[in-house]
């Protein structure tokens, strides 16, 4: 005999009002918006909130170029060696996208340049990037001496 099966109550559905707040705070991030998350991260906006491909506020900021933003989402308590679905990580997204100031908080802020597939240290050898960072990721917490990936 089959049993009709019942929705469990953790699959039903997210309100419509939840997922349009996730989406004007993403639009946020990657606009760039500090007045939105002056406001939002006080009062209780996840500042690691992830959307449906694994990216981060922090990794949406990092990858539009608004440093002030990535600062402030890791003063909030953002991770910034979070990586993405794709195993991407905020600092790789920043070298490939040539975001210095963005790279520069984000290394401040804790990121690692070993986290990730590519990690930020394949990147900066990949685009040409090592004689600009290499000191830098060199000096980056807990990652000891960079020596130039293998080609």
């Amino acid at each position: 005999m089959d049993i009709p099966a019942q929705p469990s109550p953790a699959a039903s559905a997210i309100p419509p009002e939840a997922i349009e707040l996730a989406t004007r705070m993403y639009n946020a991030a990657r606009q760039g918006d500090l007045d939105v998350f002056r406001q939002a991260l006080p009062a209780g906006l996840p500042a690691n909130l992830t959307n449906d491909k694994g990216d981060t506020l922090l990794m949406l900021a990092a990858y539009h170029g608004r440093a002030e933003l990535v600062e402030l989402l890791i003063q909030h308590g953002a991770d910034p060696n979070r990586l993405n679905d794709r195993g991407q990580s905020p600092l790789a997204g920043a070298v490939f996208k040539k975001e210095d100031a963005v790279i520069e908080a984000l290394l401040e802020g804790g990121a690692d340049p070993q986290f990730g597939a590519p990690s930020a240290l394949d990147c900066i050898a990949m685009f040409n990037q090592w004689e600009r960072w290499q000191l830098k990721f060199e000096q980056a917490p807990g990652l000891g001496k960079a020596s130039v990936p293998a080609a």
